[in-house]
Order: structure tokens, then C-alpha cells, then sequence
């Protein structure tokens, strides 16, 4: 079993444009945020806009507490430009982390940012600047961060990447020491497939021969067997006219008929352990438990033990607010035996593990 008492210094580096735009792009179709993005400059209230912002929420605290299973998180900086709206809606969600946030103006419309040169910049002189730095996360899926990640395993540093599945370079994933999917971090919703349109400029296809000569023989005996009506008509044309357009239902040419869509899902946000009434303390702290498990999954032993110690840690990292006296018990042990149902506990003399239960 590895070591997991050896605490890592962990710097976060978010491109956080480059994630919010892929994730809408997984959420919506592909290109989708590109015929979006002047809808969204225009009017970001419209309630269409509103709702498919919301369904491609982006779970920023997923992303962080991943990257806290690797150790003391030193530094997590996010990049972008934080007055468009777009950005604007996870204020929460960065000020409850405590995310440093970059502003970066586009030197023109609809123009990159260069959050990749800055965020390079920045990460290359922490590393000189904090030497104790272990892991370096970087939270992209453009190629051009593959120069970054090579750095960074040359200065010595665990290199992990974190983005989104069909959206990140192959090169930038093999630069790094491990990548990890936003898709599938513990606690993100996966999107449904999107809904398929109908083609804008489909025809309709003209009907065989075959039906057309059938038609019109259905016609001409209609015309046959009511002569009486036909003649009448042919005397009062005008009424005919009435009668007929207030029977005929009106069409718009080029019109659709509208998707029915789901409500939107937009990832759960929870108040710190801190913040929480007294009475939703244990189900906070089920979450953050189970959380901690998931995450450690794949660094403990074979059968997926993890020292208790270890967790424990780890469930600090991601909220230092907890505290199991907090919740009655004396120690961390009595906190883990009372969640039977979500962990599962063996103790040797004096080593502690813990797993998900299965």
C-alpha cells in the first residue's frame, strides 16, 4: 500500500474559458457554443440562453476536490475574462472555494484571451518561486499546453490534466503524468445526448408517380360523384372562399416544431460544513465522506483500502470547516462506524482502513 501519509503541495491551474466552452459543447452538440456565443453577448437573460447555460454548468468544486486528493492544495487560479456573463454565474461556486481569479480582457471581439500564455507564465515562475510544489493540475484540453506539462515534468513535478472527454488533445493528455476526464470526477452529471434538429434546408421529397396517378383518380370520382356541390360552388364563389379559408388552417413556411427538452441540471452546490444548519450536518458530512472515498478509490491498496487518517485528511482539504466532534463523536473512528452503509471499516492494532462499501 503506498504511502499516503506524504502530504503533496498542489497548484490548480484552470483555463477557465476553455472548459466552460467545451462542456457546452458536450452538453449541446458539437460547435454548439460558436452559434451560441452572439446570442449570449446579445442577451444573456433570455430564457432560452438562461436554460442552456444552466444545463452546461460547469461543477467547479468537483474539479478542486479532485485535485485535493493529491495533497494541500497552495494555490488554484482560474483564468478568463470574468465580466461576460457566461462567467459571471459561478461567483458562487469560486467564492465559496476561494479561487484566485485573473481577469483577461480579449484584445478583440470574439478573440482569444491568451489565458494559455498567462497561465504558462504564472505556473513556470511558481514553480521557481515554490520550490516545495509537487503536483502541478491543469485544468485545459488545448494542445498548446502540451510545451507546459513537459516543463513541469522536467522541473520535477506529478503532472495531472483534467478536461473534457472529445474535447481535449491527445498530445496534451499524453503529456501529462495522468489525465482525467472532467466527465467523470465524482459528483459530475453526465450529460444526456442532445436532441437531434431537423435539417433547416430539408426538402420534402416529391411523391412517386405512382401515388400522383392514384391521387388523381381519387379526385376526379370525388368530382364525379358530387357534381350538385361542385356547380354550387362554381355560383358562389365568393362564399366558397370564405368557407374554405376559415377551414384552412393557416401555416408559416420554414417553421419548426420546438424541441421539448428536459429542465436543465445544473450541479448541486452546498454550503461549507461550516455554514450548515445543525440539522443538515450529517448529511453534509455523508457528502463529503463519500466523496473522499470515491476519490481515493484509485490510490489505496488493490481492494481499495485507505488509511482513516488519510480520508480524514483529505475531507479536510476539501472543506476545513469539518469536524466529527461537530457532530457528536469523539473521534474519527466512531464517525466512520456510524456510516455503515456508506464505508466500510477494518481495524489491525493500531492501523485504521476504510473503503467505499461496495
Amino acid at each position: 500500500m503506498p504511502d499516503t501519509h506524504d502530504d503533496g503541495r498542489v497548484a490548480v491551474y484552470l483555463d477557465f474559458d476553455n472548459i466552460v466552452m467545451s462542456w457546452y459543447d458536450r452538453v449541446h452538440g458539437r460547435n454548439s457554443y460558436s452559434r451560441d456565443r452572439a446570442r449570449i453577448a446579445e442577451n444573456s437573460q433570455d430564457p432560452e440562453i438562461v436554460e442552456r447555460l444552466a444545463r452546461a454548468t460547469v461543477d467547479v468544486g468537483a474539479i478542486i476536490d479532485y485535485s485535493a486528493s493529491y495533497g494541500t492544495l497552495v494555490l488554484t487560479r482560474a483564468y478568463a475574462d470574468w465580466s461576460s456573463p457566461v462567467n459571471a454565474v459561478y461567483r458562487q461556486q469560486l467564492v465559496a472555494r476561494a479561487v484566485d481569479l485573473v481577469q483577461l480582457f480579449p484584445a478583440a471581439a470574439y478573440a482569444k484571451n491568451g489565458a494559455d500564455i498567462r497561465l504558462a507564465v504564472d505556473a513556470v515562475e511558481d514553480m521557481f518561486r515554490l520550490p516545495d510544489l509537487t503536483h502541478v493540475v491543469i485544468v485545459a484540453g488545448d494542445s498548446d499546453y502540451v510545451p507546459l506539462a513537459q516543463r513541469c515534468r522536467r522541473l520535477g513535478r506529478y503532472v495531472i490534466g483534467v478536461g473534457v472527454a472529445g474535447s481535449t488533445a491527445k498530445s496534451l493528455a499524453a503529456a501529462c503524468d495522468e489525465f482525467e476526464p472532467y466527465d467523470t470526477l465524482p459528483g459530475v452529471q453526465v450529460p444526456s445526448p442532445p436532441p437531434r434538429r431537423a435539417k433547416a434546408d430539408e426538402k420534402e421529397k416529391p411523391a412517386p408517380a405512382k401515388d400522383a396517378a392514384k391521387g388523381a383518380a381519387k379526385v376526379e370520382a370525388k368530382d364525379a360523384a358530387e357534381p350538385d356541390v361542385k356547380e354550387a360552388a362554381d355560383e358562389h364563389p365568393s362564399s366558397s372562399g370564405e368557407s374554405e379559408a376559415k377551414t384552412k388552417p393557416r401555416t408559416r413556411r420554414g417553421t419548426k416544431a420546438k424541441v421539448q427538452e428536459s429542465p436543465p441540471e445544473t450541479p448541486e452546490t452546498y454550503p461549507a460544513f461550516g455554514e450548515t444548519p445543525p440539522e443538515d450536518l450529517h448529511a453534509a458530512a455523508s457528502r463529503l465522506l463519500e466523496r473522499a472515498l470515491r476519490m481515493g478509490q484509485g490510490k489505496g491498496d488493490d481492494a481499495g483500502w485507505l488509511h482513516s487518517s488519510a480520508v480524514k485528511q483529505h475531507i479536510r482539504r476539501m472543506d476545513p470547516s469539518f469536524s466529527e466532534k461537530a457532530l457528536g463523536y469523539r473521534s474519527f473512528s466512531d464517525f466512520l462506524k456510524s456510516r455503515e452503509d456508506l464505508a466500510e471499516l477494518e481495524e489491525t492494532g493500531h492501523e485504521r482502513l476504510v473503503r467505499l462499501r461496495a
